[in-house]
């Protein structure tokens, strides 16, 4: 039997790490290359056990690199010759975009987006997964039942989402110009195990252990439509492999909860008083709620959320509570989680 090849760009990042581990246990006929920048949010050690298996070890591969180096992304698909590519290589975080900078995020968001894009024009292969965000949409209103779907218009409101919409719509123009097989996705807001301590979740839950203020911006009720992390790649390994080409599938799980709900959810699993709860001034371009509807890639997929919230964010709350090290050492790596605080202490936490 051939064996088979993915090419899965950031793969040690949160989402990433778990589609390659997923990808590995499951189709045994693959072997996945993993390229990644390691850049502050790609960690290694997020795919440790995979190299102590040696039935999984013998098929993966990694190589450092970044999607907008065309010369290496070119050097790659030559040299491993790819049947599938699922890109995740992104930068996501949105405090980071607006405070930092825009163009660290125009550099990967885009033209990674676009080198990738050449690279399958030039050598080919079966599919290309191109992984998105709903943010792109733009904000629901607070008091509207509508939700996200393919057809929704674009009104990104923040750098970060308006790189992410210049990758999507690069797909769009390179299939209907060269019929390449491409796909996209818009996914709802992921948590789990393994992600960066700068999101959300892991971002209140370091703070609560240490009984620090847990900062929410604005009133706190900004709603999110919270999917957990496998749910989400085993919606991506129906897309890249039965969706069709040149179509747009969105990924969510019906869980739209306020940030300031998720803030006291953390607070009771810990057993931390609600007092730890601080409101802070709101960001700049603070979308107000995002909610997907995925009943396309239900009726044509056939794929639908398995994983229960209230279950999950208990066992994601208590891997971050068990795993204290892998924190550390994300925290001694790179430091940008202290970075972060310290964009939420100008927002006068």
């Amino acid at each position: 039997m051939k064996t088979k090849t993915i090419l899965v760009t950031g793969g040690c990042g949160f989402i990433g790490s778990h589609f390659i581990r997923h990808w590995l246990k499951k189709h045994t006929d693959f072997r996945v290359v993993n390229l990644d920048k390691l850049t502050y949010s790609g960690n290694p050690a997020n795919l440790s056990d995979i190299k102590k298996d040696s039935r999984l070890s013998r098929r993966y591969f990694f190589a450092r690199g970044d999607v907008a180096d065309s010369k290496k992304v070119d050097f790659i698909f030559k040299k491993y010759k790819p049947d599938y590519l699922a890109h995740f290589a992104a930068e996501t975080h949105v405090d980071r975009s607006i405070h930092v900078g825009a163009k660290e995020f125009i550099d990967t968001n885009v033209y990674g987006v676009f080198v990738l894009l050449e690279a399958v024009k030039k050598f080919g292969l079966k599919k290309a997964l191109f992984v998105s965000t709903d943010e792109v949409y733009g904000s629901l209103g607070l008091g509207s039942r509508g939700k996200f779907t393919e057809k929704t218009q674009y009104q990104p409101n923040v750098p970060y989402s308006a790189t992410k919409a210049g990758g999507d719509m690069l797909c769009r123009a390179y299939h209907f110009t060269w019929k390449l097989p491409v796909v996209v996705s818009h996914c709802s807001n992921n948590y789990g195990p393994y992600q960066y301590p700068e999101k959300l979740i892991p971002f209140f839950v370091s703070r609560a252990l240490k009984n620090e203020p847990l900062p929410l911006y604005g009133d706190g009720k900004n709603v999110r439509d919270w999917i957990y992390v496998l749910d989400h790649v085993e919606a991506l390994e129906k897309v890249l492999l039965k969706g069709k080409s040149g179509e747009v599938y969105n990924i969510g799980a019906d869980n739209e909860l306020k940030n300031i709900e998720i803030a006291g959810l953390i607070l009771d699993i810990l057993g931390k008083p609600r007092s730890l709860l601080t409101f802070v001034s709101d960001r700049p371009g603070h979308d107000r709620r995002y909610a997907i509807d995925h009943k396309k890639i239900t009726r044509e997929l056939g794929w639908k959320p398995r994983y229960k919230f209230s279950e999950m964010l208990l066992r994601t709350v208590k891997w971050y509570v068990d795993n204290p090290a892998w924190v550390s050492a994300v925290r001694k790596k790179t430091g940008v989680v202290n970075a972060h605080i310290d964009l939420w202490k100008s927002h006068k936490l």
